[in-house]
């Protein structure tokens, strides 16, 4: 999840709000789709104003028709790991931002996926983490599920990958993470047992706290 959020921050986080709130309305109105007004999204998320207004540019600047594709979603996380080959992780991201699932990502699914992210309570973070694993949306995660998201992570991260990738590697990962989470040995994880399966474990925990200074 720290990929997710570094990546999705990091260039809204150099940009700093130079206009008021009426400029930022009147520059909504330029673009294919206008986005809901910044005190709807204030009253949605937990971002203030000033940051929707940080965060909208750095989308519009990336996304001037106001809406992002897979396509150009795929190319804008590879910027940010250029070793690796972040095609396929991009692909199960984008889809975990595209709740409407009609193929594109509007700012406010950007900002209330972020906003969940990044200051969501624990709860709702591991929520949006286990839907992100659950590709099929059947409500469960599989070790297929598991395995290919891991694998997307390993294949992202290229040669900076530790330890080295070899073959069975991910599929090592998938079976610890199995024994952790599958509490009733049924072959699938539940949401439940993947809240208290993650709650059990520190370095998950800690890396949950983090979230809330990336911005």
């Amino acid at each position: 999840m720290g990929a997710v959020v570094g990546t999705l921050t990091m260039q809204t986080r150099q940009r700093q709000p130079s206009r008021d709130k009426v400029d930022d309305e009147l520059e909504m109105t330029m673009v294919c789709h206008r986005p809901e007004g910044l005190e709807q999204l204030e009253a949605q998320t937990n971002f203030t104003k000033q940051e929707l207004q940080v965060l909208y540019r750095g989308f519009k600047n990336e996304c001037p028709s106001g809406v992002v594709n897979e396509e150009t979603f795929k190319h804008i996380y590879a910027q940010f790991f250029p070793h690796g080959d972040a095609s396929t992780y991009a692909h199960y991201l984008f889809n975990a931002f595209d709740t409407r699932n009609n193929g594109s990502i509007k700012f406010e699914d950007f900002v209330m996926g972020l906003s969940t992210l990044l200051r969501g309570t624990v709860r709702e973070k591991l929520e949006w983490t286990f839907h992100l694993y659950d590709i099929n949306r059947d409500g469960f995660i599989n070790k297929e599920e598991m395995t290919e998201i891991v694998r997307a992570i390993y294949d992202m991260m290229g040669k900076y990958t530790y330890p080295a990738l070899k073959g069975d590697v991910p599929k090592q990962h998938v079976d610890a993470f199995f024994e952790k989470m599958d509490k009733n040995k049924d072959g699938v994880v539940t949401l439940e047992e993947f809240v208290l399966a993650c709650q059990e474990d520190e370095n998950m925990m800690r890396s949950m706290q983090l979230f809330e200074n990336v911005m």
